[in-house]
């Protein structure tokens, strides 16, 4: 079912339309650099609280496991009790748990207190893209997707480059204060611009049995795929995590299709149009989770740049992703989706091949030629995309669509850290006789990086192929129903 006909659109004041923009992007943009933000804090962290990085990584991990496993069941809550209660409610828990991270006595409490910030982020990633989505009319829906695509790209390229300058300035504790004043702004701004929407409680089950398996199932998933980074994912930890996780994915989907109201309506995929959109978008997470990663790699230990420069390096992608995502946002709306994230995933090909002849003479203006398409290529792709995806649903289901859109980001991102970061230690190390990748010579990282995003590009391309399916399928239905 397309749902652009009946979307559901809340009379808005153009003033007031943007006000909420800028209230739900500032909710955003928070969320997304503290994704990123602590990474760069990790070994000041270690020092600091006197122990391990094992103990230390869970302030990451802890805030991931519960945006992963709780996105949905927020998504669903969402579309329930009303989507700007449920995101004030997180703008809330996250200003306030901030506060508390900033100010955490030992390296426990501050994985409680990132924990509890991962809570609010759920319901700030799950509800943001579905609140615009209703404030703006759905002929402006790809413009204010842009806006929201190039906070996102924002908050990615901020993350590391703000961390660092705020733990030089002033230590750890100003990473999470810093969200304080933004938060409470954030909150009054949600308050006085955002219209309440429609909720439907007292029609509506939660579906408790689903949002417990799918729970348990994610976070399997996740940590699984973290154990199998770590210990090789022929480990028993690993494996049986993985396995769990698998065994969990079909007990919830026959749960889901047993009950009246179920949390996620599987209807929704027989939709060929939204579920190969959200495949499209899980494909390009694992491909970025690969650059992310391994760019860092080739950086310092090829060209043994500063952390300084490859912090730099690492944010022209997302910086011109996020200055081509508004104007991408536009000509979907005037071109339709398909075609402009079609030509973004072409786009992400070509930087994938450029980045996939990286050498060892490599000059910084060689690096931003070769990386420039990927950028360009994912802001013209990601607003379009989530423009499609939120363009086939009915507005009842506005609120788990956007849970399923941040879902596939953050699976997409999970799954490629880990599967792109194996690939690429197997092929680097099949090249040298060393034991880790930190000490392989720099021709075996060379090759190791150039193999890795041959790969990528293939995965782009395939994104790329199913993307020109549906703007070919979509041109033949439309001519059909205009008969």
């Amino acid at each position: 079912m397309n749902g652009n006909s009946n979307q559901l659109h809340l009379p808005q004041p153009s003033s007031g339309k943007w006000w909420a923009m800028l209230g739900v992007g500032l909710g955003v943009l928070m969320y997304t650099i503290d994704t990123s933000i602590v990474n760069i804090a990790l070994p000041t962290l270690v020092q600091v609280f006197h122990t391990s990085f094992a103990t230390i990584q869970w302030v990451v991990l802890s805030y991931l496991l519960v945006v992963t496993a709780l996105v949905l069941g927020a998504a669903r809550l969402g579309d329930m009790f009303g989507k700007k209660q449920l995101y004030l409610g997180g703008l809330v828990v996250f200003t306030l748990s901030s506060l508390l991270c900033g100010l955490a006595p030992g390296d426990y409490w501050l994985i409680g207190f990132r924990a509890l910030q991962g809570l609010g982020a759920v319901m700030i990633s799950a509800l943001g893209a579905a609140i615009v989505t209703e404030v703006f009319p759905s002929s402006e829906r790809g413009r204010a997707l842009g806006i929201i695509g190039a906070v996102v790209s924002l908050g990615i390229a901020l993350g590391p480059t703000v961390g660092g300058l705020l733990i030089g300035l002033s230590g750890w504790r100003s990473i999470f204060l810093v969200n304080v004043p933004i938060g409470i702004f954030a909150s009054f701004v949600v308050v006085r611009s955002v219209p309440a929407g429609k909720s439907n409680p007292t029609k509506q089950k939660f579906d408790g049995l689903g949002a417990l398996i799918m729970t348990l199932t994610l976070v399997c998933f996740a940590v699984g795929m973290t154990a199998g980074q770590n210990q090789g994912f022929g480990s028993i930890g690993a494996l049986a995590l993985l396995a769990i996780a698998t065994l969990g994915l079909i007990s919830f989907l026959w749960v889901e299709r047993r009950i009246q109201q179920p949390m996620l309506d599987l209807g929704l995929f027989r939709n060929l149009q939204f579920s190969l959109s959200l495949l499209s978008g899980l494909l390009v997470f694992i491909v970025i989770a690969g650059v992310i990663f391994i760019a860092p790699f080739f950086l310092e230990l090829v060209l043994h740049y500063s952390t300084q420069q490859v912090g730099l390096l690492l944010a022209v992608s997302p910086v011109l992703g996020g200055i081509v995502a508004p104007f991408s946002g536009n000509l979907s709306d005037r071109f339709g989706p398909r075609i402009i994230s079609l030509i973004g995933l072409l786009l992400m090909t070509v930087g994938c091949l450029g980045i996939s002849t990286f050498n060892a003479q490599l000059t910084e203006l060689g690096y931003i030629v070769r990386v420039a398409p990927f950028g360009i290529g994912l802001g013209m792709f990601q607003s379009p995309n989530n423009s499609a995806i939120l363009g086939e649903v009915p507005p009842e289901r506005l609120g788990i669509a956007s849970g399923l859109m941040s879902l596939s980001r953050t699976l997409g991102q999970t799954t490629g850290l880990s599967v792109m970061g194996a690939l690429f230690a197997v092929l680097t190390l099949s090249q040298s006789s060393a034991v880790d990748v930190t000490a392989a010579p720099a021709e075996a990282l060379v090759f190791g990086l150039q193999r890795t995003f041959r790969i990528a590009a293939v995965v782009l391309f395939t994104a790329a192929v199913l993307v020109a399916f549906l703007w070919r399928t979509g041109g033949r239905e439309q001519k059909a129903s205009s008969r």
